[in-house]
């Protein structure tokens, strides 16, 4: 009988600071066959764990079309995030997954693709950015608008200095004010203000945005005045699973449970869940 309970092993290849309070780990697969036959969607999830403490669910942050390894980005919030805290190169991390549904890529050919990140909400975002970007002839124009509420909580900041250079992406930074540095040298707002002002055409057009529940508030505001439809705007739900195959009962909002008809929803498919989410 299949356990389904039962990790894959992988092993930290490189680990790197994004900010105060997230790390960002490359893992491996210790199984060779594993690592060659593994494949996921951007938008997907998985459980982390350390053999002991628990487990932990994020996304999956890199690219489908980048093989042979996986990266996951966490914030050190609580028992198991401060256990993988203190892991270092080397060290084996539990994997289960992928899970969940993703970001509907094919029906995303020939738009134009708005990014819309906040905080550590990017990492969902950094998987599908990438996937489209390694795949760039098969979409229009590309715009990512991304902020935080300091310089310094900022992640991945080698990218986005990469972002900003490319000639086939618009490229918007923000912080909120009061988190700008003398050297800092894009806007300072919060992401819905800086939408607002950036201004994207609704038509052809794709929204995909996750962040601070706030901030994701106010962004799908700022689509609805900007004349986006519901089924336009794309976001995810990713921080309510913990099993991740509809058997622990903690993500369903109603009758959807997050981990199998999710992580990734459009507005219109929010609209109808219960206003606790």
């Amino acid at each position: 009988m299949i356990n389904i309970y039962k990790p894959y092993l992988t092993r930290i290849q490189e680990i790197k600071i994004e900010t105060p309070d997230t790390k960002t780990f490359k893992l491996r697969f210790d199984d060779s066959e594993v690592a060659e036959k593994f494949n996921f969607r951007a938008g997907q999830f998985g459980e982390y764990s350390i053999f002991g403490e628990g487990e932990s669910t994020f996304c999956i942050a890199s690219s489908p079309t980048r093989k042979g390894y996986i990266e996951c980005s966490f914030k050190i919030v609580g028992k198991v995030t401060n256990a993988l805290k203190k892991l270092d190169v080397g060290d084996v991390v539990g994997f289960r997954g992928p899970y969940g549904n993703s970001f509907p890529l094919e029906e995303m050919y020939d738009k134009n693709l708005i990014f819309i990140g906040g905080g550590i909400g990017l990492a969902p975002l950094r998987s599908l950015i990438w996937n489209c970007l390694d795949l760039r002839e098969k979409f229009k124009d590309i715009t990512i608008l991304y902020g935080a509420r300091s310089v310094s909580f900022l992640v991945y900041k080698d990218e986005l200095d990469e972002w900003e250079k490319r000639a086939d992406i618009k490229y918007y930074k923000t912080v909120d004010p009061g988190g700008e540095t003398k050297e800092w040298n894009g806007k300072i707002g919060f992401v819905p203000k800086i939408l607002d002002e950036i201004c994207p055409k609704p038509e052809n057009s794709v929204a995909i945005t996750c962040g601070p529940p706030i901030m994701i508030k106010g962004v799908l505001k700022s689509l609805e005045k900007l004349n986006f439809k519901p089924e336009q705007v794309i976001t995810t739900l990713e921080n309510r699973m913990k099993c991740g195959f509809g058997k622990c009962g903690r993500c369903n909002i109603g009758k959807t449970y997050v981990c199998i008809d999710g992580p990734v929803f459009n507005a219109a498919e929010l609209n109808q869940l219960p206003m606790d989410y």
